[in-house]
């Protein structure tokens, strides 16, 4: 088989897990928020704490419009171009301002139009619920509001956090989400006003710093979610990482495990090595800047604490990292191939007809 054929059988059945759809312009949203928040101040589309050294989107994207505004430009990028069976679009909420109410009326906003300028524009597309943590009954309704709806696939909460996602005071957002049937995805919220700190030490002064430890967030989430027993009470609850940083798994899981080992007395609700909750609720999105660099070593790499059925492929569309579906499963063997590029996000959504190889 060539290397051409090869590479659009393994693409037939893609799903992209982390695309960021982006408004055409500032005051797009106010169409769909409440009208008695409708003349309060909130976030500009690009108000970034950290920009990407060249800018935080593809050069090629830039038509005159914010790069992935137009669902119909997106969906040639992602499924004519990239061969893409479905993408799941995790908008930035342009939250995490000091009002609590008027960050979850964002998130509602975001929510209304996603579903209408995206998801009824194209079958392809599939949703996000973004909430705001900081307002657990005002997620929780929301979470209720739309879980019906048949292309909203997870709920959506920004790494930055107050406080670490095994807290208690969050545990209502995660039942409510699991009694949906739908996985949480963690993924960085840029485009804020009143923000947390980008990492639980503080603000890292430069992009570099920013980039090299945001994915510590991530850990700092996924070890209280076990070590507070948030997955062993709640076996339904699941997490995806959207971000990426799945490289640093396993010497913090090592580290997670031999420290149960030595202090079970203090967290008997954890049943079993914290690694062991992994495959049943957690799940990472692909990122550019993680693995080795030589694709020899990507598949050898990859079964490090069994990457393989953990991580999903994520473009993260129309960002500068945005990755091709060829170039995240460089290296790999045939099924670390399949279950990177379909088959972890097929079972991990319960998207049956990716699974069945339907061609619709």
């Amino acid at each position: 088989m060539s290397e051409a054929r090869e590479r659009i059988d393994d693409t037939a059945r893609i799903i992209d897990t982390n695309v960021q759809p982006h408004f055409k312009h500032n005051a797009e949203i106010r169409k769909f928020i409440d009208p008695a928040y409708r003349t309060r101040a909130i976030p500009d589309v690009e108000q970034q704490w950290y920009q990407a050294p060249g800018g935080d989107y593809r050069a090629d994207l830039h038509d005159g419009r914010y790069p992935g505004s137009v669902p119909e430009t997106v969906a040639r990028h992602l499924f004519s171009d990239g061969h893409a069976r479905c993408a799941i679009l995790n908008p930035l909420t342009r939250g995490n301002i000091a009002d609590y109410l008027l960050n979850s009326r964002i998130c509602a906003a975001i929510n209304d139009w996603l579903v209408e300028r995206w998801l009824d524009s194209d079958a392809r597309f599939l949703g996000t619920i973004r909430v705001n943590p900081e307002d657990p009954r005002g997620a929780v309704a929301e979470i209720e509001r739309l879980a019906g709806h048949p292309k909203m696939v997870q709920v959506g909460v920004p790494m930055q956090s107050r406080e670490p996602y095994g807290k208690p005071q969050f545990e209502p957002i995660w039942e409510a989400a699991a009694a949906a049937g739908l996985p949480v995805a963690v993924h960085i919220n840029g485009g804020n006003g009143v923000d947390y700190a980008p990492t639980f030490a503080g603000h890292a002064h430069t992009y570099p710093g920013y980039a090299a430890f945001m994915p510590l967030n991530f850990f700092v989430h996924l070890a209280t979610l076990i070590v507070e027993g948030v997955f062993a009470r709640h076996p339904d609850v699941r997490f995806v990482f959207a971000d990426g940083g799945y490289d640093i798994l396993t010497p913090l899981m090592w580290r997670l495990d031999t420290f149960w080992l030595s202090m079970r007395d203090q967290t008997p609700w954890v049943d079993r090595h914290p690694s062991e909750y992994l495959t049943e609720h957690v799940r990472f999105c692909s990122s550019a800047l993680d693995g080795p660099t030589d694709p020899a070593d990507a598949s050898r790499w990859m079964e490090f604490t069994g990457r393989s059925d953990l991580v999903m492929y994520g473009s993260g569309y129309p960002h500068w990292s945005t990755t091709a579906p060829h170039d995240a499963a460089a290296g790999l063997d045939a099924d670390q191939r399949a279950k990177l590029l379909w088959h972890n996000a097929a079972t991990f959504y319960k998207l049956s007809d990716v699974l069945e190889g339907s061609d619709t």
